[in-house]
Formats: structure tokens, C-alpha cells, sequence
């Protein structure tokens, strides 16, 4: 009786790496279980093309998991409540969905009693940590294979070995490593191996075709959007989807960042996130109307370690749940309209209706008139307000006199 072969499961997106991966693990006398995990990035079509592509490879099973809605609960969400844009420009676009995806996989593992989990992350990129840390904190013992990394492969050399077995697929699209997902698209390409460089506008995944002004309307309920325009949504989910539909045709949210990786080199990497940036600004010029001073000044401080934290895929730490408290509270009144005007390749965010607003003529106008105090009022407040400053620079002054 021969012995049955080793089970592997893997994450698998039907790219270059992952179909380098299937072939490659088959090979060595692995049977592979795929799976793929739905963030967001792909139809209905799409998901059956990429299933019947793991078959044409070779794996025994493949599985695909819808974890749009986990997604946005789990991560998206506090996203939004904490504004989070890494080093001031980068939605966390691939960096969120890779740790679900992980989570997911984790789980499939568990569920197929596998004996390894591979990924198709390079050794150069945050992915591999993200990957490894999840897994081996849910799937403690289990064998991690990470080819790509292991045989320290460049693209090039991935399309010549699949090409040698006879693998057909689009190589000039695998030039670009393109991950979609419901937070936005990266793009990686020659262009962001290097310093300087801008993508070129056939490797956008979303090409530009509106050109006339158009004014939106973003209806925020406790943080979370659940309309757009005259379009009321149960699931923010839907909302977003509905606001990327209208947005990324004006080429919005396209830009590069420049951030520091896990394992201490720099990098780049190309992004499309329409409604995502839009969501962002416009949920944080709300917030800045509806909350107070010292909220508004423990969120930043909060979500500025947040979003670096779940950047480094530490979104197990029992410390993101106590900040997420943190943040959940704070949406108590974060609701109302905000206006936004979308043009090609920008937007602006008009102003905010809302019954919180703490901007209220009730209590006066900014620089105009004020009904809530008297000159006198501020007379004394400002003297007991730099009462301690006054006192040092007397005592400082006096002991300089002596010398």
C-alpha cells in the first residue's frame, strides 16, 4: 500500500505567484488544497475562471470563501472610525485583507486536517510576515512553504518555469502584481522597484472616462456610511461598493506611497482607492465637527499606533480590541450628511449637516460674535489660563537679576 501524499493548503488569487506555486508544490508530492479569499476583488466570473485555472494546474480541492462582510466588520470599520491612512496617504489597502485572508486560511487548514500551509509572498515584502504570524499564532505546528521565498525567484524566472510546463496564462499582465480588494487596489511593477517613477496609465486597473463635476452626497450613521445620495444601504459594505462605482472613474485615489516594511527596508507601491480616500476625508471633516477637542485628539494618537500596528500584522493583539472600544464609543454621534464635489483626479469635501454639530451659532461665531461669555469672562481666564507660565518666567527672571 503506497503512502497517501502529503496535504498542503494554499492561499491562492490565480496570479503569477500562486499558479507558480500550485505547479511547484505538485511537483515535490504535495496534494494541493486551494483557496481563495474573497476581500472584495472579484465577480462572480472572475471566481470561476480563477477555480477552473487552479483545476487546469492540478490541485485536488479548491474552495472559495466570501469574507467581504468579515472583512469590513473585523478590520474596514476601524479603519474608518480611526481615519487611518498610513504615513498620511495609504488606506492600508493590501495590508487589512491580507490578515483576513490569513485568518481564513487558518481556518481552512484546520478544517482539511492539512499537513502545511503555503503562501506565495517573496521574502521582500511585508506579506510573508503578516502570513507566518497569523499562522503560526492560529495553526501553532503547522508546516509553512513559501516557495516564492524560499527559491528567491524574480518574476522573470516564474513565467519561464510555468512557460516550460506549459501553463497558459496572460504574462504581460503578471508584469504587474495587482491585488483588488474592497479597500482599494495596489499595483506593483518595475516602476516602484525604484525611487523614482510613476506607473504608466495602462497599468491602473481603473481607467479614467468622467470629466464633469458631479456633487455627492455621503450620509454617515455612528461612523459607518450608509448612503449615498438618495441610495440608503443596510451594509456599509454595499455603500462603498456603490461609492467606488461612482468615484474611480474620475481616476480619485490614485497615488504612491513610500512606506517602511516590516523587516526594515523602504518600498513602494502603487494604489487605487477611490472610495476609500473619499470615505476617509469626509468621515474625518465630521468628525471634526461633532466631537470635542481631546477626542478628536486621543483618536489621532490612537489610530496613528493602530494603523502601524495592523500594518505590521498585529491585528491579534489584545490591544487593537481595547483601542477598537475605544473607537466604537467615540462614533456616538458621528452622524449626519457630508458633502463632496468629485472632479478628474480629485475631490473636495464641501461641509457637513449634521444635529451634532458642535459648530452651532447657539454658542456663537467663530471671530464674529459670541453669546457665551463676556470680555470680562476672558479677561480672567486668560490670566489664570497662562497663570503657571507667568509664574516661571517671574521666578526666572528674578534669580537672572541676582546673577
Amino acid at each position: 500500500m503506497s503512502t497517501p501524499s502529503p496535504s498542503v493548503v494554499l492561499g491562492f488569487s490565480g496570479g503569477l505567484d500562486t499558479s507558480f506555486c500550485v505547479k511547484y508544490l505538485t511537483e515535490t508530492g504535495y496534494d494541493v488544497h486551494s483557496i481563495i479569499v474573497n476581500t472584495g476583488g472579484f465577480t462572480k466570473d472572475e471566481l470561476k475562471q480563477i477555480e477552473t485555472h487552479a483545476y487546469d494546474l492540478g490541485v485536488k480541492t479548491h474552495t472559495a470563501v466570501d469574507a467581504v462582510e468579515s472583512y469590513y466588520n473585523t478590520i474596514i470599520k476601524y479603519l474608518v472610525f480611526g481615519n487611518v491612512l498610513k504615513n498620511n496617504t495609504y488606506p492600508l489597502s493590501v495590508s487589512a485583507e491580507r490578515l483576513i485572508q490569513a485568518l481564513h486560511i487558518s481556518d481552512h487548514v484546520e478544517t482539511m486536517q492539512a499537513d502545511a500551509v503555503a503562501h506565495g509572498s517573496t521574502g521582500a515584502g511585508n506579506d510573508q510576515v503578516r502570513f507566518d504570524m497569523i499562522f503560526n499564532i492560529m495553526i501553532p505546528g503547522i508546516k509553512i512553504i513559501t516557495p516564492i521565498r524560499d527559491l528567491k525567484l524574480s518574476r522573470e524566472e516564474e513565467i519561464e518555469y510555468l512557460k516550460s510546463r506549459n501553463v497558459e496564462m496572460n504574462f504581460e499582465k503578471s508584469m504587474y502584481s495587482i491585488n483588488k480588494g474592497l479597500w482599494g487596489t495596489s499595483v506593483g511593477g518595475k516602476e516602484t522597484l525604484k525611487s523614482n517613477g510613476m506607473l504608466p496609465e495602462e497599468a491602473w486597473p481603473t481607467q479614467v472616462t468622467a470629466s464633469t463635476e458631479q456633487d455627492i452626497k455621503l450620509h454617515f450613521v455612528k461612523g459607518e456610511l450608509k448612503g449615498v445620495d438618495d441610495q440608503e444601504f443596510e451594509q456599509p459594505v454595499h455603500a462603498i461598493q456603490y461609492l467606488q462605482s461612482i468615484a474611480a472613474p474620475y481616476g480619485i485615489g490614485r497615488d504612491v506611497h513610500v512606506g517602511d516594511t516590516i523587516i526594515g527596508i523602504k518600498g513602494r507601491v502603487g494604489f487605487e482607492a477611490a472610495a476609500p480616500m473619499i470615505i476617509i476625508k469626509a468621515h474625518h471633516t465630521l468628525e471634526k465637527h461633532v466631537l470635542t477637542k481631546w477626542q478628536l485628539n486621543w483618536k489621532d494618537q490612537l489610530a496613528l499606533f493602530y494603523g502601524n500596528w495592523l500594518h505590521e500584522g498585529q491585528i491579534l493583539d489584545p490591544v487593537m480590541r481595547d483601542i477598537e472600544a475605544f473607537f466604537e464609543h467615540a462614533q456616538l454621534h458621528v452622524t449626519g450628511d457630508v458633502f463632496v464635489r468629485l472632479m478628474p483626479y480629485r475631490f473636495v469635501v464641501l461641509g457637513i449637516e449634521s444635529d451634532y454639530d458642535l459648530m452651532n451659532s447657539q454658542f456663537g461665531s467663530y471671530g464674529e460674535m459670541n453669546n457665551g461669555w463676556t470680555g470680562e469672562d476672558v479677561r480672567g481666564f486668560s490670566k489664570i489660563f497662562g497663570n503657571q507660565t507667568s509664574i516661571y518666567y517671574q521666578v526666572k527672571d528674578s534669580l537672572d537679576a541676582k546673577d
